[in-house]
């Protein structure tokens, strides 16, 4: 079985698509955990409207929110999905079925935006291109969706909730040094650009920037370089 664990802080507008999009899946032997961080907004409600299973904390960091619905998590595999983000038509089957066939470990997934425009296009190409080169030296793969065997996620502790961001890039390359993971070939999923439109396309480019040649040259992340915040984007 197959553990969709989802991160959430004020997603009322958001969650619905997603639900949606896992609901509509051929593949059914799944279980959903939205893992919320004491919304003030009708997240919780959500997720009991489509059946979730609801765990509920008071630390606000993605880390936690992760690790507290692994916790909960009956399935063999482990799929943490942001909030915001949305999966295409034959999404589970297919990464299923790639994952037993190259006897993977662990996944990280290619993104798409469904908004149209150059900037978007290049975008979505340039980081794409970064995590196809990245992936036999030090996996890239952002948090939006990671793939991860269960074992293998509490052989390295989970996701490392003493960071302050960069969680994501710090718990592929930890199963990468010992277990086999790569980028999924026979799918994607849509990447939300409001991060992107909120805070300005360049601001935002230069902050991943900054971070990505950090976490390269210096390793994980244990003081503030950038700001970032958890949810909060409606």
């Amino acid at each position: 079985m197959l553990s969709i664990i989802i991160p959430t802080l004020n997603e009322e507008c958001t969650l619905p698509k997603l639900l949606e999009s896992i609901r509509s899946q051929d593949f059914k032997n799944y279980e959903i955990i939205v893992s919320d961080a004491n919304s003030e907004d009708g997240t919780q409600q959500i997720a009991k409207k489509f059946g979730c299973i609801l765990v509920s904390s008071k630390k606000r960091r993605p880390a936690c929110q992760r690790n507290n619905g692994a916790k909960k998590a009956q399935g063999e595999w482990f799929l943490f999905l942001d909030a915001d983000s949305e999966i295409p038509e034959d999404f589970l089957k297919n990464t299923v079925r790639e994952v037993e066939k190259k006897i993977l470990k662990a996944a990280g997934f290619y993104i798409k935006i469904k908004k149209k425009g150059y900037f978007y296009k290049f975008f979505t190409t340039a980081l794409n291109f970064l995590f196809k080169i990245s992936q036999c030296i030090r996996p890239t793969s952002i948090g939006v969706a990671i793939l991860s065997n269960k074992k293998v996620h509490f052989e390295i502790g989970g996701f490392d909730e003493s960071l302050l961001v960069a969680e994501d890039y710090d718990y592929t390359y930890k199963i990468f040094k010992k277990n086999k993971i790569k980028m999924i070939n026979s799918t994607f999923v849509y990447y939300s650009p409001r991060r992107l439109e909120r805070e300005g396309r360049v601001k935002v480019i230069l902050k991943w920037l900054k971070l990505t040649f950090y976490v390269l040259i210096c390793g994980s992340v244990r003081k503030k370089i950038v700001e970032y915040e958890f949810g909060n984007h409606n």
